[in-house]
């Protein structure tokens, strides 16, 4: 049993339970103030318990095959890194995540090689359309006003 490839599945879930530590420090909120959304807390504990089912998954996948060693990518590697900077330079610059969202997914699908323009497209508008309207409609989450979300929230 080799421990160096159960270093990050042990940096994950010490970092997932820090983080529901931290998330249960949280005071809860008022109900006046959020209604019948959910409290503050409640969604990044969600997540982490996503992502420590997640790592216990990947920890059994481990014990069962050992994983084999993985080239790197260069360029789409490196690609990837400066679209996330060109993202924070869209959201501030617009101040709109979901102007920056889909020209991102777009970008990102063209230099992991998508070679259909179409389907990179569809992608880039379906998906944050779906967050979006996931997030206000089921969630009852609003997001930041921005230049396409004050056209929706008026």
């Amino acid at each position: 049993m080799n421990i160096k490839i159960y270093s990050i599945p042990l940096f994950l879930t010490i970092f997932s339970i820090v983080i529901i530590y931290l998330s249960l420090q949280l005071e809860t909120s008022p109900e006046m103030i959020v209604g019948d959304s959910m409290q503050a807390r409640s969604f990044p504990i969600f997540l982490m318990v996503i992502n420590l089912i997640l790592v216990g998954v990947l920890s059994y996948q481990f014990s069962k095959t050992y994983p084999k060693e993985v080239e790197l990518e260069k360029f789409p590697t490196w690609s990837s890194m400066l679209l996330f900077l060109v993202f924070y330079i869209l959201v501030t610059i617009s101040g709109d995540l979901f102007v920056a969202i889909p020209v991102i997914m777009f970008l990102m699908g063209m230099v992991w090689g998508q070679k259909k323009l179409w389907v990179s497209l569809t992608n880039a508008i379906i998906t944050p359309l779906s967050v979006f309207l996931l997030f206000d409609y089921v969630l009852q989450v609003r997001f930041p006003r921005g230049w396409l979300t004050n056209i929706y929230y008026g």
